[in-house]
């Protein structure tokens, strides 16, 4: 039976066959080499750092398949330096059209206005996309490990790792976080939407947790509503939060990721000391 990740990977597929006619992959290829060097995510997001700070990577999001419109964003870079001033480690953007209103061009605006790491926010499934990601300025790549067979998978993670980026490698079960190990992501990131049926349960985290390879930074996606849900993934061991769709309807993007970022150290203190 067809699910939602399938429609979508089917339309991202259409666009890319579009660009790939208007770009060919050579010179996405040599835009992608002249670039400066990645800036190095895995640091940002608390890679090899002692516990402590629970980073917060602020997503540019217009809408979603789940709940439609979410917020206008007529100036992404403006939104993106807010996230910045506001503590984000990070800035996820969705460069997808046809369900998330996404663009490259999104991406560029937020490259030009934040001086800590971008996200490219999309399914990736060639390895187009990745140059693609690094021509436009992207320091991550999102790989969804449901949407990517094993080699598939292996060969886009060590793309990334060649062109100096990293990946947010995508699960939402046991067996992918295994395939994700194996294959040596090291930014590792737990959905907790189910993607074929968008439903969300905040408890895939806490059963999904342990299962996280070690020195790995430990992802929660999904299903932020405010500090509350931030402190109980950062009890079960988040380094790290992606946050959408509560910081767009928010109206105070920069107190509200403060706030996230106070919930978090105070949860991850309360883990350590109970340890």
């Amino acid at each position: 039976m067809r699910t939602v990740l399938d429609d979508i990977i089917a339309g991202v597929r259409e666009d890319l066959a579009e660009r790939i006619r208007l770009v060919p992959a050579s010179a996405v290829k040599a835009a992608s080499a002249e670039r400066p060097a990645a800036l190095d995510a895995w640091a940002a997001l608390g890679g090899g750092a002692p516990a402590g700070e629970l980073r917060i990577i602020s997503e540019v999001k217009r809408k979603s398949p789940s709940k439609g419109d979410l917020a206008e964003i007529t100036d992404p870079a403006s939104l993106a330096a807010q996230y910045e001033r506001g503590g984000a480690s990070a800035i996820s953007v969705l460069t997808e059209q046809r369900r998330f209103s996404g663009s490259l061009a999104d991406l560029d605006a937020v490259r030009a206005a934040v001086s800590i790491p971008v996200l490219r926010k999309d399914f990736t499934v060639e390895e187009y996309q990745v140059h693609e990601a690094r021509a436009h300025g992207a320091d991550l790549v999102l790989l969804i490990v449901a949407a990517l067979d094993d080699a598939r998978l292996r060969g886009l993670l060590d793309l990334t790792h060649e062109l100096g980026m990293n990946a947010l490698v995508e699960t939402h079960t046991e067996e992918e976080i295994d395939r994700a190990a194996a294959v040596g992501a090291k930014v590792v990131g737990v959905n907790v939407r189910n993607l074929k049926t968008l439903d969300v349960d905040r408890t895939v985290f806490g059963r999904l947790a342990d299962r996280l390879p070690a020195g790995a930074v430990a992802v929660a996606e999904s299903g932020v509503r405010g500090p509350e849900d931030i402190a109980y993934y950062a009890r079960l061991g988040a380094g790290a939060v992606l946050v959408g769709e509560a910081l767009v309807t928010h109206g105070d993007p920069l107190t509200c990721i403060h706030d996230f970022k106070r919930a978090g150290a105070a949860a991850i203190a309360e883990r350590l000391a109970a340890h």
